[in-house]
């Protein structure tokens, strides 16, 4: 590793690249490649990630959002120091000759070296698109040098799910969603509980009993506070009339999710890989696998601009007082 990265060098690399690729499939197949993006797309994880299944996630995603992706890993303690390399991610369509490709870089950095990190990358973003970056490791949030970095973006994914205080990490984003658009994938895991619940008032009863609702309860299991109190939040949001309580619950292994009121009362809970809907003891349930990084990023990546349910949220979410 050296001490600095040349953007100049390493989009020449990538201009070869391109040169060389397109040489080559001209040679095999007379149709060429295709160069696509959309985005760019910059990735911060650690070394220690699991690198072959975060790149297969990014390749699942290029087809529908191609970007020029730059993967930041993070090699912890150290002496400064920065390397990169460039390569191409291609895939060609069913029934076409003609391959599509993204570009991706790829730089290891020190924790030493981060604050060199937006001299680097501003250079490499593509001009008039946006620059999303996805934050996959936590320690970072609170790092001044991660504010630098952030502030290159025009939208911020991070996952506030695993981080240690729930509380601290909520009121630091909400804190950061004054002047960054932010995204937030431990609120995408609760997308098909939102939708399950908007579902049960699609039934003109029922909707007719929602300003009967008074009382939510929302209990969770360990690992689950994050999601805990956005569910709380969104429901107090949504419903004005209504105070929900967080409350942990070593019986429950998850989350669980009640709405009460004159003759109603609704419960959501999550069972193995199901979301189970009880309606005045009458109960559905739907399939819920876990749903992986490229599920939640492929939702989150077709989010273009500031999304004020979740921001809202958010900012109740962080007030709510520890359980």
């Amino acid at each position: 590793m050296s001490a600095t990265l040349s953007p100049e060098q390493i989009l020449r690399e990538l201009a070869d690249l391109w040169i060389s690729m397109a040489k080559d499939a001209t040679s095999k197949t007379g149709d060429g490649v295709l160069r696509a993006c959309s985005m760019t797309l910059i990735v911060l994880s650690e070394a220690s990630e699991d690198a072959a299944a975060l790149d297969e996630t990014i390749a699942a995603l290029m087809s529908e959002h191609p970007a020029r992706t730059i993967v930041i890993r993070l090699s912890g303690a150290g002496e400064r120091a920065l390397s990169e390399r460039v390569y191409a991610e291609c895939w060609m369509p069913f029934g076409q000759r003609r391959q599509i490709c993204c570009e991706q870089i790829e730089i290891t950095a020190s924790d030493r070296a981060l604050a060199d990190l937006p001299s680097v990358v501003l250079p490499l973003a593509v001009a008039d698109l946006p620059v999303i970056l996805w934050s996959r490791a936590p320690r970072l949030l609170g790092m001044p040098e991660f504010g630098a970095i952030a502030a290159i973006a025009t939208r911020v994914i991070v996952d506030s799910g695993p981080m240690p205080d729930p509380q601290a990490a909520l009121r630091l984003l909400a804190s950061a969603a004054d002047r960054t658009v932010l995204g937030d994938l431990a609120w995408t895991r609760l997308t098909r509980w939102r939708e399950m619940l908007s579902q049960v008032f699609q039934n003109r009863k029922l909707l007719a009993r929602i300003a009967s609702i008074t009382q939510a309860h929302v209990r969770f299991g360990p690992g689950y506070e994050t999601p805990a109190r956005y569910l709380a939040a969104w429901i107090s949001d949504c419903l004005p009339q209504v105070k929900a309580a967080v409350a942990a619950d070593s019986a429950t292994p998850t989350l669980q999710f009640d709405l009460s009121g004159d003759a109603i009362h609704i419960s959501l809970l999550r069972q193995d890989q199901r979301l189970v809907a009880t309606v005045n003891e009458i109960s559905q349930c739907t399939n819920l696998p876990q749903p992986g990084d490229y599920t939640l990023m492929r939702e989150e990546l077709a989010i273009t601009s500031r999304d004020p349910v979740f921001e809202r949220a958010l900012k109740s979410a962080s007030r709510i007082p520890n359980p």
